[in-house]
């Protein structure tokens, strides 16, 4: 209770000391409009900063039950596919059988029984954790792994382990890794066009793709991740920010977007480089279009929210998310029901 009124306090504070908000009159009939024409209380309103000026076209954002109906929809989605998405293990694996382009699997546990080589190793204990990495760091040329959870969402359950810093790591996360089912993968090395934005963390393009009533596959939107603040994550959802991208020219444009609880803030620049977000080009666009496309074929979920990286040898697939909360790209779009597909997809599903 005291953890929700704080995260409460925060949010109105946001709003109350956005410079760029609507007047407070203006706030209140526009979050009562939202509410009565979307049948809930106004809580995206409020959390997808449709309080501020520009954003004069609210009713255009999708609410909760809209987000509700796309998702839930048997009609718009399969478990068999979904099931390819949400398992990160299965997913990894079917990526690999198809040969289409993600993250190599080194290892992998299901809770003690950690999986190399064709080979089950029962760890135990974090020392036991510490001998199963550094046998992989031994026995192969790599340095570093990045640690996911099969099953968790929004950047939890992700932990690097590094070779200089494996004791100080495996202390801080291998009680989660000994009692969950992960992966272990290759860390990507992302373009350097891409770090010279934020090179901590793999900054991901975010694309959502549809399927149509007559089989044609659409990229609806795409946005880019970046984290901050020398954190390995990207994901909005664990304190970074992210940009819209202009699909036509494969640029980012405009100013980042934060998630409320976060701070809400808009950048123009990433902070702790200095670089203009608005027309920086991204490499291998048009490439990463047409590897997204091409993967829908593979996995034919009618709506999918997929995460591509950018490598100096082109893109790559990280994942992709049947239960897409919209939030982002509802933002970065500027409004999904303004787009000309969502008619469609609204009565789809």
């Amino acid at each position: 209770m005291k953890q929700k009124m704080h995260l409460l306090k925060k949010r109105l504070s946001v709003i109350i000391h956005d410079s760029n908000r609507k007047g407070i009159g203006q706030i209140i009939k526009e979050a009562l409009i939202f509410g009565i024409k979307k049948k809930e209380f106004p809580y995206f309103y409020f959390g997808k900063f449709l309080y501020r000026v520009e954003n004069t076209n609210y009713l255009d954002y999708l609410s909760s039950a809209e987000v509700d109906k796309i998702t839930l929809s048997k009609k718009l989605h399969h478990f068999q596919y979904a099931s390819l998405l949400r398992n990160k293990l299965a997913f990894s694996l079917f990526m690999k059988q198809n040969n289409l382009p993600t993250p190599q699997l080194i290892s992998y546990n299901l809770k003690k029984r950690f999986f190399y080589n064709s080979t089950i190793h029962y760890v135990d204990t974090k020392e036991d954790l510490v001998k199963f990495i550094r046998m992989i760091f031994e026995s192969t040329s790599i340095n570093k792994i990045f640690v996911k959870s099969i099953t968790e969402m929004g950047g939890n359950g992700c932990f690097l382990l590094s070779q200089k810093n494996l004791l100080k790591e495996i202390e801080l996360c291998g009680s989660y890794i000994l009692e969950n089912d992960c992966i272990h993968q290759e860390v990507l090395v992302q373009h350097n066009k891409v770090s010279e934005i934020y090179e901590h963390s793999v900054n991901t393009i975010r694309f959502d793709t549809y399927i149509d009533k007559n089989d044609q596959i659409h990229i609806l939107s795409a946005f880019m991740r970046f984290g901050r603040g020398g954190s390995v994550l990207d994901n909005s959802s664990s304190g970074g920010f992210y940009v819209a991208v202009d699909l036509s020219e494969g640029m980012l444009k405009g100013e980042s977007f934060q998630l409320m609880k976060y701070g809400g803030e808009q950048l123009k620049n990433h902070s702790d480089t200095g670089v203009l977000f608005d027309g920086y080009e991204i490499p291998f666009f048009e490439e990463a279009c047409d590897l997204v496309k091409k993967v829908v074929s593979y996995i034919p979920d009618r709506i999918i929210g997929w995460d591509i990286a950018i490598t100096p040898q082109g893109p790559i697939i990280v994942e992709g998310n049947d239960n897409n909360s919209f939030i982002g790209p509802d933002i970065a779009y500027g409004g999904y029901l303004k787009h000309p597909l969502f008619n469609e997809i609204m009565s789809e599903a």
